[in-house]
């Protein structure tokens, strides 16, 4: 697991832990300006319980980095467009409640201060923010472990499904031979059934016709008596 030390060190490592926004507000909550997006120097060192110097040391020292994750400095007409939309925006008693720089205006983002919070060594905030950036990449890690090992077991049930199956292959192939031929002599049980049903069929229609037969003799029998004994 990394440790403070380094996350105040390594860039490298703050850059994967800089989508982590969310923490700030598990730590304290930030004030920010009346568009929602952006917070002054003010804020941000009202939020580390720092003086305002000790935030513009720090952005100076790390410009290039802070700049990459939001940072911005207005001045001129921009800076002029940028106080109609927060004045249009905020909540006080008038325009001249908002507070305004009267040349340039330096403007952090929720992802500036993860930065800073990142680099501020001496703020008990700033230590808190690396403190669950960093008991969440540990939860992280413990996750990603956890899910390593399901799926090793999860591969060790899968290959030995997959030699049971090549086991019973073969033995699936002798019985699917065994009911073919089973199937083919229950065709020609059916085959004698069905000749036999046929004969049995001739037998009774000879029966039949021999009785009729006999049925007529001892007619004439019994009629040729009669005329005998007459």
């Amino acid at each position: 697991m990394p440790t403070e030390v380094v996350l105040l060190e390594s860039q490298a490592l703050r850059v994967e832990q800089m989508g982590r926004v969310e923490v700030l507000d598990k730590v304290k909550s930030l004030v920010m300006l009346p568009d929602g997006i952006h917070l002054r120097t003010e804020e941000v060192a009202r939020y580390f319980e720092v003086s305002t110097e000790v935030i513009k040391k720090l952005t100076q020292r790390h410009r290039a980095e802070v700049e990459e994750n939001g940072l911005r400095l207005v001045r001129g007409a921009e800076l002029r467009a940028f106080h109609r939309d927060m004045m249009s925006l905020w909540k006080g008693e008038g325009p001249e409640s908002y507070p305004q720089a009267p040349t340039q205006l330096t403007l952090y983002t929720r992802r500036t201060v993860l930065n800073v919070a990142m680099l501020l060594r001496d703020s008990d905030i700033a230590r808190s923010v690396r403190t669950h950036l960093l008991d969440a990449e540990e939860e992280l890690r413990a996750s990603y472990v956890s899910l390593d090992r399901r799926v090793t077991r999860i591969e060790g049930c899968l290959a030995d499904v997959g030699s049971a199956l090549q086991e019973l292959g073969p033995v699936l192939g002798r019985m699917s031979q065994r009911l073919d031929s089973l199937d083919r002599k229950l065709d020609v049980t059916y085959q004698v059934v069905g000749a036999i049903s046929l004969r049995l069929t001739d037998v009774s229609q000879d029966v039949i016709r021999l009785d009729a037969r006999m049925d007529d003799v001892a007619h004439r029998l019994r009629d040729l008596g009669r005329r005998r004994s007459g």
